[in-house]
Order: C-alpha cells, then structure tokens, then sequence
C-alpha cells in the first residue's frame, strides 16, 4: 500500500498527518510512505527527519497524490486536491461533512473512499482513534494559557507582606473533552473554578477536578446528552433557565471559557452581549466554538476584540496552536484507525466495512456517499 501526506493547502493549518514515527510503524506494515516537502514544518519535523524514518520525500504533490492507495490529510481536502485523487484511493481526515459538502461532492466525483475522523463513534475500543478527544483536550488546555495571558492580573491567591491576592474565578461552559482539561488547567493554576453544561452526568466530572458545578435540572430521561455521549440540543424553557443562571453565575467571574457544541449544528448562544456587559471591567471570554458561529455574539474568528473594557478571544484552530503535540497525537490516531486493516506485515489491506469504526466515520465508498448524514443532506 502508498501513503501519501499532503502539505495542508487551507490557510492556518500547521499540523500534518504523520510523523516520524508513524511513518516508521507504517513502513512495519508493509506500507510505502511518501510526504510532500514541507508537510512537517508547522509542527516543527523537517524533511530530513521524514526521510531518516523511511519515508520518500515528494517535492509536488500531483504525482505522488496519483499514485497513492491511501492519502492522509489533517483538514479536508481541496477540490483541486480531489481531482488529482486515484479512483479507489482511501482519504482520510478531519472532512468536516456538516458544511463541507461541495468539497464532499468532490470526492465524492473522484471516486475515493473519504473516511472522516471526527465522526468516530465513542465506543471503548475507539478512544485511540478519537481525533476529537486528542485535539479538543490540546484545545481546552491552551485557552487557558491564552487567557492567563491576556488577564492583568494573577491566576493563584498570593499571600504577601502588603497584602492578599485573591484567586481569579473562571467559569467553563462546557465540560466535554476541552472543558474537563480547561478545568485541570485553571485549577493548576490556582484559580476557583465552577463549570457548566447540559448534560447532568457531567456534574460528577467536573467535581472530581475540584470545581463546582453549576446546572439547570432538566425533565429529560435522557440527561442531556445523545446516545453517542454528545450534549444535545435543549427545549427553549430550559435556554431560557439556563441563560437567567448563567447570568448570574457570570457576573462574579473574571474569566469565561466556552467550549459548547452540538454536532451537526450552529454553536448555541450562550454569552449574550448583556451578559459580556455585566462582567467586571478586565474580564476575559475565551470563544473556543467561534468556527461553528460562536457561544458568544460578540466573538469574531481569528480575532481578539475588546467590548466595553472585556476581552473576547476568538482564536481558531486552537489545538493547531500547539502544533508539535497535536500532530503527535493526530498521527497516532489516524495510526490506530488504519493498522487493523493490515494483514500482517506484508502490507496486505483490507477494510471490515461492518465494523463500527468504519461505519460511523465511511462517508464514501467508491465515490458513493454511503453515511446517513450525507445521504440525507443530498435529499435535500
């Protein structure tokens, strides 16, 4: 089998899809390797140390993409990149196929199979797979090193001679994978920290850290959440208990970090301009869903605003921002995906398409969209 890993061609993508040492686990497979020159330098892995693993370096990507079985991609691909795609070909990434679906239908035209990571079911088998679980925690870690360093004043309660410091309180909305990390972190830090979110299984977490839960009860059987484990979208009595709580709650903080999103779905709104208003003045809201539309209104992607004296830090690609650890652990997921497909060491492939990691994440087969996500969103 070739693999083939591409420079990423969307602007502000550092990460890449391999690294050195998946390459050479790949090569132990029986596998050809071959990387685009240049494909490692945002995460700091040069050609040199590519070809030192075994890997062929390419210096375009036209006939290397050509020629591959197997294309690894961080973001998703092109539709120029498609094009150059052998029929058959495997493509595997983080494909975003909610607004994504005219680079889709490029695929799609090509004739690949397109497997999208972020799609991985959450089953126990699956969590060395689970791109989201790797990047959101690079994620909910560095929003609070970006707001530690936006804030003015310090993070721990400090006892000096003229006087006492007292902690800074950040609240998270949000207690998934980022919001769990973004929790440790802040309380590393020595902040007081509470945090949020719909689904009430996520209470004992978020305690377990040492923070304190603050949440809306709700009537549901279901706790909040999918049966995939996601938080789900909530009636409009219980947004408007949460938002009267939530205000509240705001008011005391120094720091907010929102981390909310529901699959398939705009961010949900949960930091009003009022509420952004109401915060002491030097206050810090770190957006980590301002590319899904944002928790906050006032959030702008890519950007750092400030509304009547509180910051709002809308960085994008944030797990993308620690560039080294989150190929890292990109790469290995995609490592931990493929390998049981091999047979042996001879480099023998052959996909279980009734197994539920291929089920959940096969948006394509052959260039026929085989996921009910995309079979309905075609309907339309």
């Amino acid at each position: 089998m070739k693999i083939f890993v591409p420079v990423e061609r969307l602007d502000g993508e550092p990460r890449v899809a391999v690294t050195p040492d998946t390459v050479k686990k790949f090569i132990g497979l029986g596998c050809a390797v071959s990387v685009e020159t240049g494909a490692g330098a945002g995460a700091h892995i040069s050609d040199a140390a590519f070809a030192d693993a075994g890997a062929k370096i390419a210096k375009t990507s036209k006939q290397a993409a050509k020629a591959a079985d197997i294309v690894l991609k961080v973001l998703r691909p092109t539709p120029e990149e498609a094009k150059g795609y052998k029929k058959g070909a495997l493509v595997v990434g983080i494909l975003d196929p909610y607004s994504n679906m005219a680079g889709l239908k490029a695929l799609a035209k090509a004739g690949v199979s397109a497997f999208a990571m972020e799609l991985m079911p959450r089953i126990t088998r699956a969590q060395s797979m689970d791109v989201l679980s790797s990047q959101s925690n690079l994620a909910g870690y560095k929003a609070v090193i970006d707001a530690a360093a936006e804030f003015d004043r310090a993070m721990p309660m400090m006892m000096t001679a003229a006087g006492t410091i007292a902690p800074a309180r950040v609240f998270i909305m949000g207690a998934g994978v980022a919001g769990l990390q973004a929790i440790a972190t802040a309380r590393r830090l020595g902040a007081i920290v509470s945090a949020t979110d719909v689904r009430a299984v996520a209470a004992e977490q978020v305690e377990s850290l040492g923070a304190t839960f603050v949440m809306v009860e709700s009537d549901d059987e279901d706790g909040g959440q999918t049966a995939g484990g996601y938080a789900k979208e909530m009636s409009d009595d219980y947004k408007a208990r949460q938002a009267e709580l939530v205000a509240e709650t705001i008011k005391k903080q120094d720091i907010v970090i929102c981390t909310a999103l529901i699959p398939g779905r705009p961010a949900p709104t949960l930091v009003s301009k009022a509420m952004v208003e109401s915060m002491k003045p030097g206050s810090i809201v770190v957006d980590l869903a301002v590319e899904r539309g944002g928790n906050c209104p006032l959030s702008k992607p890519g950007k750092v605003v400030v509304h009547k004296d509180v910051t709002i830090m809308g960085h994008v690609n944030v797990a993308g921002r620690l560039a080294v650890d989150a190929s890292n652990l990109y790469a290995r997921n995609l490592f931990n995906f493929l390998s049981p497909m091999f047979e042996g060491t001879n480099g023998k492939f052959k996909i279980d398409w009734e197994d539920e990691t291929v089920t959940g994440t096969a948006l394509m087969r052959d260039g026929k969209l085989i996921h009910p996500l995309l079979k309905a969103s075609n309907k339309e």
